[in-house]
């Protein structure tokens, strides 16, 4: 090194003197980057700082996720004394940006990568920052694509920016791909040089003031090739970096190689940034001497150089040339590492330890950067064991085989395949930084070879991995826990060969998959149980009992297994993404039983041998097996001959090579210890017998519930040391504890599990014992299991779980235990201390800008705010309630709260004083079951449980209030109680050092009894005893307290503590002690804002204000002055009460002193109730609040009404009366209705009334009622809604919202209603002595919202700009008995509508079809709304008794079938192609008579029916429909009976019943035209099928999931699968028959069809037709014994309240769904071609041509189709809007409206007139789909000129007959030369399409759109 050195100050010196002319300084000396092998050194082995080299660039790059080790510093220091200028960085993206949204960075990566940059520069560096390597990292690849996808270019120039904000004032060189080389494909290379030069712009133009430079990195080798392709713009480099490779042998040239590269890159500056010089020993050091020859050529431009290149690899003394591979290790280093006396060697250590001495418990703190984890396995908590594909696992069998504990299955589970979120939140309560799960192999190959992949399974673990990760958990994966498919078991399983490579391509694909985001991988765990229990004992499956040769055959398997894996992931994968392969083993420690006999201490080494040795020592040490192991073997064998004990496969001398030192570290799972002795003479199998020792257990060590664990932790120590000693010498891995718990028995005290907290505090001491004495390498804690799970054969009878899991609950809710509280605490600290540490003086606080508030004039009567009303109250439904995507500005605070008394508890706990609540609640009250707040929560005793959930939601924001009985026991600060500040101060400290800002509210209306008793806040006095309070507090906590609520919603103090007396302290006063309290209440607030301004925010820097609660009020009639005014007065009352004197002028609004005096002297009284302000008062109070705090839940409707004068009272002084919204939702306080737009219009008048100041909404929530614990949907859609009104105020209004607080953390004591209602985000079990808190599952989506800082808009929201394929159908629909009328017009019959329409009651507002549209008489007027559509398909059906009147064919009606026939010519005139419907539900009344669809004899009158329809229309019609939504006929018509023909009597039965027949009646009529018609009419026959979309409810619940299924089986199945896969689904008729036969019937309810009729029905389309609406929310509903068909779906069904709502009740706006049930259709049938044969959407009321709702509609669901067309491949041909005109809506009348025309009902020639709606649908279709704005305008929205009127006809009524038609002589004419022109074009198309079909061979059969390219990524 010396020498090195030497030549490197020579280097510097020559360089200097001679080089270019610039000092030294300006020369890059280059040295890095980090490598995570380095920083490992660098943590154990403080002197490899002390070297040139950072690392070689092929070692795994260091990626910073959390703190840097304290001596990367002092390596700094070090390279800039060896004359280091310059330092590389590369970032890693995807760390960074785990989701590639650059609001939503990694804060800890962010952090980290700022520390290292700032050390650099500290130490006189600069950082060379590099962006990126070159290809996409896998996570955002498998989520965006490759370089090729369109939106990686705006997502690079995001991350980009995001870069240069956060680290651009620590560096001014960059390089934005350091191996932009490594693209080799055309299109990628041109995309990411693309990103390059648009970053580069960026940077020059936003972020270069300091002079900063930029750049990318090429091969010297490609730089040429790369130039040549035009890639690259020299303009966009401000200096070339390029890699160079030297091996200067005779003929090489390093100038010449970089004059060419000056040449190429045109004379630019070069830095070389990796320098690659190979050795070679012949030469010495004159390779260097040639190199610094060259570097100093000043006509080379050289800028920089790479000297750990340069210098480290011709270093032949240097560090790094000690490192080999453990493969390369000689047998002489074994022999000499790995001595066979290990185990005697750490039994003399420990043997004479006293057991005082054993069992000393260490305090001490884990090495920093320990890693702390916990683990689960994927069959012990995924459930979903057959979801999506997943295949059958050996775990899977024997559950369903019985064999677990009272035949308990994994089939559910944890449920932790839908749970993802529920899981990662327990991750973030405990502190974990490391997450240890299992990858379900039959997952993802479900018959565990790679050609049965499964994506949804694979998608599994890429969000649980990304989850992790965006909670800062490192994700550590194990490819194999035991759970083999069963179809590699059929096969042999591990006793097979061939499953060594099946293994091996299954983690191939894992690293391939995970590899850029998971850094450590175990390959197994636990195999010894897999080999001995699962093929030895066959205690677990596939229960194979051979210990003879299967369970040695697993192990050699096995190992073999492990290999492969670690050499795929060596040779493929260690480079690029730098991680970790070991292997977890599993074993007991072993003492001799007799520890004087050294027979039972060779035995206890046997016995390690035989379980630990059998796996180690093949890695670890050899390659081979253990020389005890095979020794002992052969020695048993021939003590046994001819009996076989035992047949030990053997290694070939190339399998030892492939398996030895195949481990990056040492996993160990380890739970108790044994004791051994000797024992001979058996010659049985088995380990034990084999080995010749027995184990033992001694009987005073503690037990647990299995009999195979006892709670032994010096083992562990002992046990590590052996590790040491026998492995880890050798290949110096450290060991990572990989598996450590215990069980505990399923009882009633699931939570209190103290045995595990010892359990756990011994064996991690244990394990620090084995660190910081005995100074063993170990680096992680894991602990078994984060939850109860399935635990193989004991079922769910054993325990494992930080966290109680009920298995009873479907929603398998999580819930902490006592050890998850314990272990988040030895994490927190990192080990033991004598005593937890709270540092205030190391914590640190956010400090708050005030701003000083100006005053405002008072208001006016009534405001000016009144304009919110003019602004929001006439908005329509759709425009209040359309949902709002956009994030709140960054640093908003997010927040959730909770009150002293609601939740501490700790009523008279260590002197705290009595409040008036404890009176109050221990006095007479009616409070529910006599309930109070004496423990609630119990968080007085409970803050790290509360802290936990806190964590766990990654809150910003905490805010609470202090007791003031606790703190002042009387009130005054005389009484002041220690123990209460300490209280205070272990929660602040607790939440700063989690970054939570405690926002403190000083009182919350407990108020301390003593002061009460002298008057309370009715005195005067109270104003400087509440400010001596505050000012205790102030000085006490504000160091760390930054933001103080004086007083929590004043207006309910004064009015239901001193006016209504609900509160105490229960003073019924209202006509005055209201106002007097109020008065007090704002001077006391005034005092100690004044207190904290003058002694204290210079200091401190915080915030002061109060929380004032305002229900929203809208006028009952807005058009109504004096209902406005009164609105403004009840705002001014309630709110304005408080706001207006300290936000506005400092007294009270005008409208509420005027109505108050008013009243008082109506009153009689000599001056007014309402006292007043002195213009000293005045000036004091105003300004007093440095933001607006508001508390809102509600919104009421007011008018004014002259209210009462006598007896006086605050509520009457008002003269206004409030009722309820009717538009709201109910809730569990009936006065708290949901009504989220009210919201946005407070914070509004807010903003209007009080100046714009910033608002922070301190309290927003809803209650529910008791019973809803977990899945508490209510409150999901109360946040989804409230929350997005809140940033619609910010956003769309300009609101300076800054904050959002969510009431509350947890359910409490609330206040009157006790513990009947809450309103908490987790849920309190109040009847457990503990108080367990669980999250509920809107816990987690406030989780989301606030990661995601709003509603960002999600990906399956946007829009997609592209077009549909050419010749798409476009059409609109309409059905006979709704438009046509004539009902007995020319011989028509009665249809069942006609009877059911006549019938009083069946149809609202008694109307009917009679006249209905009138289409019967209009078919011009109807075709020229059409032609002004510009559809070129017209979807209409065929009325059957319009035709046949009688249902059948003995009678037809040619002026009904005539009327079709000028309607199909007037549509082809106008080239416009006709979609008749045979049957919309309009069936004759005489059908209906003989039993109508009940009868089977209708199958023929069907098929009769269709018969006469096609021989009369086939030659001009195309397009037919059989039946148009089967589904309605059966189950409406005949099971709810509300519609025709209105049965509803034999519900179970009767829908089956006429489904069946349907089916049965369309399979006829498609035979019929298939076999009769087809070849001469050449059209196209389907059935239309209708559905809704089903989304489970709860999407984290597989109850809900399947309720959903069962939803889309039951409707859509019932008749596609028949139609298109054959018979019924069996969904459907396994439910049915089991729901029958369990009702006592013979036979199942559903019809069954024989296999002649499957036949039938089976492939009787053409077509799918489609027609959808809406999606519903569903979640499991048990209708008991109830037969029909709700009861056999056993689902109810809901909306969300955030889908937009229309004309009809069961119709929300809800597009996404449509792609998604496309999609289904497509996996579920095929693929079939599909014609969207109905979607629409209503309204009601008044008309209003302008239907932006509609247009909203179309626009959203068209585009959710193209989505599924052009990116999911799903094969749609048409696209038909229901409705072409408002027409008769069925039992609904003409009140729902879904038609693209209106039709005017009041005018008796029913005019249609064209709505918004209709020009928007006919924009569409003109541009065949969306054009992308961004090209410009497109020519298709060009308007076309209106058209003229053609002269009247000269022809006169002159009439010909032409093909059996009487038209005109001119249009005969013009018939013939279209009949002429046609045959010509038939003809040329004839041949076109004999040269396509020729040329469709040669090429892909999928066409190339010319509007849009877009990449599949499924």
């Amino acid at each position: 090194m010396k020498f090195l050195n030497g030549l490197f100050c020579l280097f510097l010196c020559f360089h200097g003197c001679h080089g270019n002319g610039k000092n030294q300084e300006e020369f890059m000396l280059l040295a890095g980057p980090l490598t995570n092998n380095f920083v490992k050194d660098l943590q154990t082995n403080p002197l490899s700082g002390q070297t040139l080299s950072s690392g070689d660039p092929g070692e795994d790059i260091f990626i910073c996720r959390a703190a840097l080790p304290p001596q990367s510093k002092d390596h700094f220091q070090y390279l800039q004394s060896r004359g280091v200028t310059h330092f590389k960085v590369p970032l890693s993206w995807s760390q960074l940006l785990p989701t590639g949204k650059s609001n939503q960075p990694n804060e800890d990566s962010v952090t980290c990568y700022r520390t290292l940059l700032e050390q650099l520069t500290e130490s006189g560096i600069q950082p060379l920052l590099v962006l990126h390597h070159s290809t996409v990292p896998e996570n955002l690849r498998t989520r965006y694509g490759g370089w090729e996808s369109p939106e990686l270019p705006t997502l690079f120039e995001q991350y980009a920016s995001f870069v240069f904000s956060a680290f651009g004032d620590l560096v001014d060189s960059w390089i934005t791909f350091s191996h932009f080389h490594e693209l080799t494909e055309q299109e990628q290379m041109q995309n990411a040089a693309h990103c390059h030069a648009n970053v580069y712009q960026l940077y020059h133009q936003r972020f270069s003031a300091r002079g900063g430079r930029i750049s990318l990195g090429i091969s010297a080798d490609d730089v040429a090739r790369i130039y040549q392709t035009g890639a690259i713009n020299r303009a966009h480099m401000d200096f070339l970096s390029v890699h160079i490779s030297y091996d200067h042998t005779p003929g090489s040239s390093l100038t010449t190689k970089l004059t060419d590269i000056q040449m190429t890159g045109g004379q630019r500056s070069t830095l070389i940034y990796e320098f690659h010089v190979k050795k070679s020993v012949q030469h010495g050091v004159q390779p260097l001497t040639r190199v610094l020859e060259v570097l100093r050529n000043t006509d080379l431009h050289l800028l920089g150089c790479d000297i750990v290149g340069l210098l480290g690899n011709l270093d032949h003394e240097g560090p790094h040339t000690s490192l080999q591979t453990e493969n390369q290790k000689s047998d002489d280093v074994i022999k000499k590492n790995a001595s066979p006396a290990s185990y005697q060697t750490v039994w003399d250590k420990f043997r004479s330890q006293s057991a005082a001495e054993r069992d000393t418990f260490l305090n001490d703190i884990f090495p920093e950067g320990f890693q702390w984890a916990v683990s689960s396995e994927s069959f012990k908590v995924e459930g979903g064991w057959s979801e999506d594909g997943k295949g059958e696992t050996i775990w899977d069998r024997f559950g369903h085989e019985g064999h677990a504990f009272n035949n308990q299955t994994a089939d559910l589970a944890c449920d932790s395949y839908y749970k993802v979120d529920y899981d990662a939140y327990l991750l973030r309560g405990m502190l974990a930084k490391t997450y240890q799960f299992s990858i379900s192999w039959a997952r993802i190959f479900p018959n565990g070879r790679k050609e049965s992949f499964q994506e949804k399974g694979a998608q599994y673990y890429d969000k649980l991995i990304d989850t992790l990760i965006q909670s800062g958990v490192e994700p550590v994966a194990t490819l194999y826990h035991w759970d083999l498919p069963q179809a590699l078991q059929d096969l042999g399983g591990w006793t097979s060969d061939t499953i060594v490579e099946a293994f091996r391509d299954f983690a191939d694909f894992c690293f391939s998959r995970y590899g850029s985001r998971v850094k450590t991988w175990n390959t197994f765990s636990s195999p010894w149980v897999v080999s001995n229990y699962g093929y030895g004992t066959g205690q677990h499956p596939p229960s194979i009992k051979d210990p003879v040769v299967a369970s040695f055959q697993v192990t050699h398997n096995i190992l073999k297994s492990h290999a492969e894996a670690w050499h795929i992931y060596n040779d493929k994968y260690r480079k690029q993404q730098g991680g970790r392969v070991g292997i977890a083993l599993n074993s007991d420690w072993a003492e001799p039983r007799v520890p004087a006999n050294q027979q039972d201490v060779v035995a206890a080494e046997r016995y390690l041998q035989f379980m630990l040795g059998w796996f180690a020592h093949p890695i670890f040490v050899d390659g081979d097996y253990p020389a005890i192991l095979k020794n002992q073997i052969d020695l048993k064998k021939q003590q046994c001959s001819p009996s076989e004990v035992a047949r030990l496969p053997v290694f070939t001398d190339a399998e030892k090579t492939r398996i030895r030192g195949t481990a990056d570290f040492f996993g160990l799972n380890h739970y108790t210890s044994r004791l051994v002795s000797h024992s001979t003479g058996n010659c049985a199998p088995g380990p034990d017998i084999v080995g010749d020792y027995q184990s033992h257990v001694d009987p005073n060590w503690p037990t647990t519930a299995s009999s195979q664990i006892q709670s032994v932790p010096w083992g562990l120590r002992r046990l590590l040391n052996y590790i040491a000693a026998e492995y880890t010498s050798v290949t110096k891995v450290p060991i990572f504890i990989t598996g450590n718990g215990m069980p505990t028995e399923y009882n009633r005290d699931v939570l209190n599990d103290t045995q595990r907290v010892e359990y756990l505090k011994g064996y991690i001491n244990e394990a620090l014992k084995a660190i910081r004495t005995d100074g063993v390498d170990v680096q992680r804690f894991t602990v078994q299991a984060l939850m109860d799970g399935f635990e193989g054969a004991q079922g769910y009878s054993e325990r494992f779980g930080l966290h109680y899991v009920d298995f009873e609950d479907p929603n398998r809710p999580r819930t902490p235990k006592k050890s998850a509280y314990y272990y988040a605490q030895v994490i927190e600290l990192n080990g033991f201390v004598a005593g937890r540490v709270n540092n205030p003086n190391g914590i640190h606080s956010t400090r708050f800008q005030s701003m000083n508030r100006p005053a405002l004039p008072p208001s006016e009567v009534p405001s000016k705010s009144k304009i919110v009303w003019d602004k929001f109250s006439r908005q329509t439904k759709f425009q209040w309630k359309l949902y709002h995507y956009g994030t709140f500005p960054d640093g908003f605070h997010w927040g959730v709260s909770s009150s002293a008394y609601q939740i501490e508890g700790g009523w008279n706990a260590d002197g705290k004083g009595p409040s008036i609540w404890d009176t109050f609640t221990h006095g007479p009250n009616t409070i529910p079951e006599v309930a109070n707040g004496d423990v609630a929560c119990d968080s007085y005793n409970k803050i790290d449980e509360d802290l936990y959930m806190l964590r766990a939601m990654k809150v910003k924001s905490y805010r609470f209030s202090l007791s003031w009985s606790r703190i002042f026991p009387n009130g005054l600060r005389a009484s002041l109680n220690q123990k209460g500040v300490d209280y205070y101060n272990r929660l602040i400290n607790g939440l700063l050092a989690y970054n939570i800002t405690p926002m403190v509210t000083l009182y919350h209306w407990d108020l301390p009894q003593a002061l009460q008793d002298a008057g309370g806040w009715d005195s005067v006095s109270m104003i400087d005893i509440f400010n001596d309070y505050c000012d205790f507090c102030f000085a006490t906590f504000g160091d760390r307290v930054k933001f103080w609520i004086t007083f929590n919603q004043p207006h309910t103090i004064a009015w239901s503590g001193y006016g209504i007396g609900q509160f105490p302290p229960n003073v019924k006063s209202p006509g005055d002690a209201p106002y007097r309290v109020a008065h007090n209440l704002l001077k006391a607030h005034a005092k100690a804002y004044h207190t904290y301004d003058d002694k204290y925010r210079t200091s401190q820097g915080g915030l002061v204000s109060i929380s004032l609660n305002a229900d929203w009020v809208e006028p009952k009639n807005v058009d109504d002055p004096q209902d406005v005014v009164a609105a403004d007065r009840a705002m001014q009352f309630q709110l304005g009460w408080f706001a207006h004197p300290i936000f506005k002028n400092g007294d009270y609004p005008d409208a509420m002193k005027w109505q108050v005096g008013i009243k008082s002297e109506l009153q009689g009284l000599p001056q007014t109730r309402l006292p007043s302000f002195t213009d000293e008062e005045k000036a004091y109070i105003q300004g007093t609040a440095d933001v607006f705090c508001i508390n809102a839940y509600t919104t009421k409707k007011v008018h004014h009404i002259t209210a009462n004068v006598s007896p006086a009272s605050y509520e009457d002084d008002q003269d206004l009366q409030k009722e309820d919204e009717s538009d709201s939702q109910a809730t569990a306080l009936k006065e708290l209705r949901a009504v989220a737009r009210g919201l946005r219009r407070l914070l509004n008048w807010i903003k209007e009334e009080y100046g714009d100041p910033e608002i922070y909404i301190t309290e927003n929530g809803v209650s529910t009622d008791s019973k809803t614990t977990l899945d508490d949907t209510d409150r999901i859609f109360f946040l989804k809604t409230y929350v997005n009104e809140a940033l619609k105020a910010y956003s769309l209004d300009g609101v300076r919202v800054r904050g959002y607080t969510s009431w509350s953390l947890m359910d409490s004591f609330e206040w009157l209603n006790g513990y009947e209602v809450g309103f908490g985000l987790h849920h309190v079990d109040f009847k457990h002595p503990d108080r367990p808190r669980t999250p509920k599952r809107s816990a987690h989506l406030y989780y989301l919202i606030m990661r995601d800082n709003g509603f960002p808009q999600p990906e399956e929201e946007k829009p997609l700009y592209g077009h549909f394929m050419k010749g798409f159908a476009w059409s609109t629909a309409t059905a006979s008995y709704q438009i046509e009328g004539g009902w007995r017009a020319d011989g028509k019959g009665l249809s069942i509508w006609d009877k059911f329409a006549h019938t009083p009651l069946r149809v609202a507002n008694d109307d009917t079809g009679d006249i209905a549209c009138d289409s019967y008489n209009k078919i011009t007027e109807d075709v020229d709304m059409l032609k002004q559509l510009k559809v070129n398909h017209y979807r209409f059906s065929i009325s059957w008794p319009r035709v046949l009147p009688d249902g059948t064919t003995k009678h037809i009606n040619e002026a009904g079938l005539n009327y079709y026939h000028r309607l199909v010519d007037a549509l082809l005139a106008a080239n416009i192609k006709p979609q008749i419907t045979l049957y919309h539900w309009d069936l004759p009344q005489a059908v209906q008579n003989l039993g109508g669809w009940e009868n089977d004899t209708i199958v023929d009158r069907f098929k009769e029916y269709a018969d006469v329809i096609f021989n009369s229309l086939g030659d001009k019609v195309k397009f037919w429909i059989t039946i148009n939504e089967p589904y309605n006929v059966a189950n409406v018509g005949h099971g709810y009976g509300a519609a025709a023909p209105g049965i509803s009597f034999r519900p179970g039965t009767l829908p089956y019943i006429v489904g069946h027949n349907l089916l049965k009646a369309h399979a006829e009529a498609w035979h019929l035209y298939n076999d009769k018609y087809r070849a001469k009419q050449g059209g196209m026959v389907g059935i239309t099928i209708n559905s809704d979309w089903a989304e489970p409810r709860n999407p984290y619940k597989q109850e809900d999931i399947e309720a959903a299924r069962r939803v889309v089986q039951f409707y859509i199945g019932w008749f596609a699968h028949p139609v298109f896969n054959g018979d019924y689904n069996d969904v459907m008729k396994n439910i049915i028959r089991e729901r029958s036969l369990a009702a006592g019937l013979p036979k199942s309810r559903l019809p069954e069809f024989t296999p002649a009729e499957i036949q039938r029905v089976k492939g009787t389309y053409d077509y799918f037709g489609f027609n959808h609406y809406t999606t519903v929310l569903t979640y499991p509903l048990d209708y008991k014994k109830l037969q029909h068909y709700d009861g056999d779906r056993g689902a109810g069904t809901i909306a969300d309240r955030t889908w937009l709502d229309s004309g009809s009740s069961w119709l929300k706006v809800t597009p996404t769904g449509f792609r998604k049930i496309l999609n289904f259709i497509k996996e579920e049938y095929g693929n079939p071609p599909i014609y969207i044969t109905e979607n629409g959407i209503s309204e009601r009321g008044a008309m209003n041509l302008n239907d932006t709702h509609r247009i909203h509609f179309y626009e959203n669901y068209i585009n959710q189709a193209l989505k599924a067309y052009l990116l999911d491949g799903v094969d749609i041909r048409g696209y038909t809007a229901w409705s072409l005109m408002d027409n008769l809506e069925w039992a609904t009348g003409f009140d729902e409206k879904f038609g693209l025309f209106y039709v005017n009902r009041s005018d008796p020639s029913l005019p249609r007139i064209a709505k918004e709606s209709a020009r928007y649908y006919g924009s569409i279709i003109s541009c065949n789909g969306f054009p992308d704005p961004a090209h410009g305008p497109h020519e298709c929205l060009t308007p076309e000129p209106e058209g003229t009127t053609s002269p009247p006809s000269p022809d006169g009524d002159m009439v010909v007959n032409f093909l059996g038609m009487e038209i005109s002589p001119s249009d005969a004419e013009t018939g013939l030369y279209v009949l002429f022109s046609l045959s010509i074009v038939a003809a040329v198309f004839a041949v076109l399409m004999t040269y396509q079909c020729c040329k469709a061979k040669k090429r892909s059969k999928r066409c190339i759109r010319d509007d849009i390219a877009l990449e599949k990524k499924f």
